[in-house]
């Protein structure tokens, strides 16, 4: 299994940005999200037990699934939520381990927006936190999503901590800067990286 750098952060962070600039490094780039995205696409397993429960009142005209209308589903229902979690978890962390697996750099960055909340850290071998200001989280989820500053504030509220995300972090990019400082930045911990991984990988041989 390839060195593995968790890559966290909230949302307006910058978290994509960063996993791109990583990627134009050629870095494999594994993503939670569009993983949990995949294992629900129509056909998949995932997606028929789910329209097996809530009905097909749960699809999109074009068959794919209705998000939000899902999103809405679980969120004021606990009990939902953990049947859908214990639905896609599995899958979800399954071709994650697969992506792992055909790896092909010296390292994979993986893209975890939930690594704090489910203490997903302690599986990756170094934990990096893209860190911004709560003010800029709030203006950048605004002019992206289109969303009142009362529900950014509210998405923020149910998001790990600034602090506690902080707390688990081996590196950190502060992302309030210039995009210049970003590719620096990012650059100087790609070779940190790679130290790291040709270190991992020697000690791993006899």
């Amino acid at each position: 299994m390839a060195y593995t750098v968790a890559l966290t952060g909230g949302i307006g962070s910058g978290k994509s940005t960063v996993a791109d600039a990583f990627a134009g490094l050629n870095v494999n780039v594994i993503d939670a999200d569009i993983i949990a995205r995949q294992v629900v696409e129509p056909g998949t397993p995932g997606l028929e037990a789910i329209v097996e429960r809530y009905g097909t009142a749960i699809l999109l005209a074009d068959g794919s699934l209705d998000r939000r209308q899902l999103r809405e589903r679980i969120f004021s229902q606990p009990a939902e939520k953990a049947w859908l979690n214990a639905l896609l978890h599995p899958q979800i962390q399954q071709e994650t381990r697969r992506q792992m697996r055909l790896a092909t750099s010296s390292y994979v960055l993986w893209v975890v927006p939930l690594l704090v909340e489910n203490q997903l850290w302690k599986k990756a071998d170094r934990v990096l936190v893209v860190d911004v200001s709560t003010a800029t989280q709030l203006s950048r989820t605004i002019a992206r999503d289109g969303v009142s500053k009362t529900h950014a504030e509210n998405i923020l509220a149910a998001q790990a901590s600034r602090e506690a995300r902080l707390a688990v972090a081996d590196d950190i990019i502060d992302n309030n800067g210039s995009p210049d400082k970003l590719a620096g930045d990012v650059a100087r911990l790609h070779q940190h990286y790679l130290m790291l991984a040709a270190q991992a990988d020697s000690q791993e041989k006899p």
